[in-house]
């Protein structure tokens, strides 16, 4: 063990001052210019930190802008050092400044090491408005890593336009962790990631961009360390500039093996989306430690009440100030750092509507944080996408966020959930599979502003919403009190596992049925990793934590073994289908506008093959919607209002019946040549092609056996 040691002589005062800016740790000539936050801080000290143990401390000797900075000259690339600031204890009012505490740099590029004795970490004594604890965290707390001024490589950001988007969210740990043509060094890694077993499957399936849970350096919450836990998603950030450690596959390599990754998968042709999380930090309330950002500004970087308590509108303990400059300064600086040196494409920002509500109050499209982000030159080129929601009631605001953003659209999950858990009728869903204007269409946004998604990381897998009525989340250590009781959700009369033919039968058709529907919505459309292959988390439906010595391989990991390829055959083919249709994917709002045929843009049909019109809309035991999309003016970029193959999508969500083909004059105008159907998707077959490939005339039955989704394009007889 290193040896920690417990004199602290003096600090050595530098001659030089360095800059303010940029914050952080930057090795120049002479050695490391250090510069930190901390404006109402009477000293701030940078601790280089020997392998041994021994600790050298420096005085920062000039604050400019609230910035202490200084250059210290013994420092270089690769040292390991920590920050003390000392000024005044008033809990009260936010100052909770401790010397004792050697806090992590905001502006880390890397850290090491981890956690040790919880209560080494509390900056009181007794309770939080109590007395100053001046115990030493020093060998308790990660250190920051000097790191080398970065060197891009490789090829730029992709930038592939929003109609030709697939996002797919994956775990980087949880995704590899058993891919049995992964060395196993590589397993759970940003290498393993990169693997060209990996990227093929990636590309096979359909896929341009990979959106990763959060790989931001993340430290677990003291509530679920006290458990015995850790957490396994990553939304508890230490530090917004540096790569998660774990996923390395060599210690301390993380920011290089990262940049690689990226580099490797723009190679494939498939951009990286970064989940980030700007709206609160791993240090939790006012009762819990003192890690970075609380030990050096807590009023300017965390909602605080009148009394010093922390505004919690996360669920986490904290909230982000998103009107302080300090904290948009760091997040800005944070997304142009990724997008930039480590060459990402683009950001989901985690409970996004905290970064529009100032002081905690009311959100506001136009808000400081999310109008710098929109303004910035570089930030503004990436993909943007809200989780617009908080922990709270006036925290869900689905659809008020800018142009510049995509919005995950919740209520298309629970709208097509609904659907084919037969607990609706089609009046919603038929807006939610056309983009989702009523939502999305103000300020002209397009239909990508929809991030359409069936299950995410927070939820059941496609697997689990098929076989599982409740939520069983026992093994969080929440007494199963944790993750949402509304999952609109079915068993199909068995909970859980079961070996019963027919029950797997139907759930299968279901999984088909639900991922086929996302594939071939309009708007944008989101998959989780492994549903492809029927992954299960066994009713976990808030699978954030694991037992803390639990190995990547045995956390919540995809299963590649037991994977059913079938199905990821039949998703591939969905999404193949949306690729080579351009009417499947159109970027302007449907608007029944007359095309050149001199028919709607897009008309509805039930299962009887008549144009539902009026009351019929208010049917809610309605079980099949059938729609109609002319491609004589198809609306995508680069078109230029060139005439494609009009398609039919029948999607039925009930029992054994017959469908009839329209026969319609927005189908079969006036003409000597009569268009046939040509099948080109059938959800319920093995593979998704056709069972027969034989055209059919308009006003042919279809006989189905269940929940299903089928694709017919038309060509002139």
């Amino acid at each position: 063990m290193p040896r920690v040691s417990h004199d602290h002589p003096s600090p050595r005062s530098l001659s030089a001052p360095g800059r303010p800016f940029p914050l952080g740790a930057h090795p120049v000539d002479g050695g490391v210019s250090f510069a930190v936050h901390a404006p109402e801080a009477t000293a701030v000290d940078v601790c280089v930190i020997e392998d041994d143990g021994t600790e050298t401390r420096h005085r920062l000797p000039e604050r400019t802008y609230g910035i202490w900075h200084g250059v210290v000259a013994d420092a270089a690339v690769g040292t390991r050092y920590g920050l003390r600031a000392d000024g005044p204890w008033h809990p009260e009012t936010g100052r909770r400044f401790d010397p004792g505490k050697l806090l992590l740099d905001p502006y880390a590029r890397r850290i090491t090491g981890g956690l040790g004795d919880a209560h080494a970490l509390l900056p009181y004594d007794d309770e939080p408005f109590g007395r100053r604890s001046h115990r030493d965290s020093r060998g308790h707390v990660p250190l920051a890593v000097v790191c080398a001024p970065a060197e891009r490589r490789g090829r730029a950001r992709l930038e592939t336009d929003w109609d030709a988007t697939v996002v797919y969210e994956l775990h980087v740990g949880s995704f590899t962790a058993t891919h049995p043509d992964v060395p196993e060094n590589l397993r759970g890694t940003y290498a393993g990631l990169a693997h060209p077993a990996v990227v093929a499957h990636l590309r096979d399936l359909g896929v341009t961009a990979v959106e990763l849970l959060p790989v931001h350096a993340c430290l677990t919450e003291p509530g679920v360390r006290a458990r015995g836990m850790r957490n396994h998603w990553g939304y508890s950030t230490a530090s917004y500039f540096a790569p998660e450690p774990r996923y390395s596959s060599v210690p301390g390599g993380e920011v290089e093996e990262f940049r690689a990754m990226v580099d490797a998968l723009h190679e494939a042709g498939l951009e990286v989306i970064l989940d980030v999380v700007y709206n609160h930090t791993c240090e939790g309330g006012v009762d819990g430690p003192s890690l970075s950002c609380r030990g050096l500004d807590a009023p300017g970087y965390y909602l605080l009440d009148e009394r010093g308590h922390d505004v919690d509108l996360t669920g986490c303990g904290n909230t982000l100030d998103a009107a302080s400059p300090v904290v948009v300064r760091m997040v800005c600086d944070s997304l142009r750092y990724w997008a930039t040196d480590m060459g990402v494409d683009g950001f989901r920002f985690d409970l996004a509507s905290t970064l529009g509500r100032p002081g905690g109050w009311r959100f506001d499209p136009r808000a400081p944080l999310l109008s710098a982000i929109a303004a910035d030159p570089v930030l503004c080129r990436t993909k943007l996408i809200a989780e617009p929601w908080d922990a709270t009631g006036p925290g869900y605001q689905v659809g008020g966020f800018g142009g510049v953003w995509s919005e995950w659209n919740d209520r298309y999950r629970d709208t097509v959930r609904r659907f084919f858990a037969g607990q609706g009728g089609v009046r919603e869903l038929a807006s939610r599979l056309a983009g989702s204007e009523d939502i999305f269409g103000a300020g002209g946004r397009r239909p990508w502003a929809s991030i359409n998604f069936v299950t995410a990381h927070d939820g059941f897998t496609v697997r689990d919403l098929v076989s599982y009525e409740r939520k069983h989340n026992e093994a969080n250590g929440e007494a199963n009190r944790d993750g949402s009781d509304g999952n609109h959700s079915v068993n199909h009369g068995v909970e859980g596992d079961t070996e019963d033919p027919a029950v797997l039968a139907a759930r299968d058709r279901h999984v088909r049925a639900l991922l086929s529907v996302l594939a071939l919505s309009t708007g944008t459309p989101m998959f989780l990793a492994g549903d492809e292959f029927g992954h299960t988390q066994h009713g976990n439906n808030n699978a954030y934590c694991v037992p803390a010595d639990t190995p990547a391989a045995e956390a919540h990991a995809v299963r590649w073994a037991d994977r059913d390829t079938d199905l990821a055959t039949t998703l591939a083919r969905a999404l193949r289908c949306r690729r080579t249709a351009p009417v499947l994917r159109q970027q302007e709002f449907f608007a029944g506008r007359r095309t050149p045929t001199g028919e709607p843009d897009l008309v509805w049909f039930d299962a009887a093959g008549n144009e539902i019109l009026g009351d019929a809309w208010h049917d809610d035991t309605a079980r099949t919607l059938q729609a109609w999309v002319d491609g004589s003016d198809v609306r995508i970029p680069g078109s230029h209002g060139r005439s494609f193959e009009s398609a039919l999508l029948v999607v039925h969500a009930g029992g054994p019946t017959g469908i009839v083909l329209p026969h319609h004059d927005a189908v079969t105008p006036a003409s000597d040549h009569l268009p046939v159907y040509v099948p080109v998707f059938d959800s319920a077959s093995r593979d998704g092609r056709p069972i027969d490939p034989a055209g059919q005339e308009p006003g042919s039955v279809v006989e189905v056996a269940g929940p299903i989704v089928l694709v017919y394009v038309t060509a002139a007889r």
